[in-house]
């Protein structure tokens, strides 16, 4: 499974960039508006942090609008992955995108139908978002599940199934036990995943065992 994080903040990405667990970085229209920062300028510097798919949200909602914000976003660097709503506009926007070789990402998906249109449009990523399902009493990975199994009759298809709005460890684990190729983590939860209580038992009585050794390594 492929990792991206789903934040514009640079500080973030640039410290789990150094672990080598990042293939990618998902941004969106709220994460750029909380880093305060210019999308332009701050998709620029992710696209140099990582050499995986950044994605870049469009913030129209009108096609040709949706396609120039397209091109220039997709103009920013060659690993820029241009982010469209699941729309019939979006999905337009997808399709001429990816028509020009540009990678594209569809988001805000919430149902198998709409994941079937994403990959005949063409879309390098279809986003089911699984936190929001959850919220409102429907079960989000079931969704997850029945794309992935729909993709797999098709072999000729490849748009890749990228596990959104994950809320926790669970979900992640949910998602990569369901076939999800991506899953695209904020950075709180990607910190999670290596946190256990008995990991840090056992370093404290590998250390505790060590400091009565008196020696040192180097």
């Amino acid at each position: 499974m492929k990792f991206f994080v789903d934040t514009a903040d640079v500080d973030d990405i640039r410290d789990l960039a150094a672990t080598g667990l990042l293939d990618g970085v998902t941004t969106n229209p709220s994460l750029i508006a909380k880093s305060g920062r210019n999308i332009l300028e701050v998709i620029e510097e992710i696209c140099g942090l990582v050499d995986g798919p950044v994605s870049a949200e469009v913030a129209a909602t009108d096609f040709d609008t949706m396609l120039k914000e397209g091109r220039k976003l997709a103009k920013i660097a060659d690993n820029v992955t241009v982010k469209v709503p699941l729309t019939m506009d979006g999905l337009k926007t997808c399709h001429a995108l990816s028509s020009e070789g540009t990678m594209v990402n569809v988001t805000l998906c919430f149902s198998a139908n709409q994941a079937i249109l994403a990959a005949k449009a063409g879309a390098s990523f279809v986003s089911p978002f699984v936190g929001r399902l959850d919220d409102i009493g429907e079960d989000g990975m079931m969704l997850i599940e029945d794309i992935v199994m729909i993709y797999e009759n098709y072999p000729d298809l490849e748009t890749e199934v990228l596990a959104a709005s994950i809320r926790h460890p669970q979900h992640l684990l949910a998602a990569a036990k369901a076939g999800a190729h991506v899953a695209t983590i904020p950075p709180n939860v990607i910190r999670q995943l290596y946190s256990h209580p008995l990991t840090d038992k056992g370093l404290a009585a590998f250390m505790s065992d060590w400091a009565k050794t008196g020696q040192s390594i180097l």
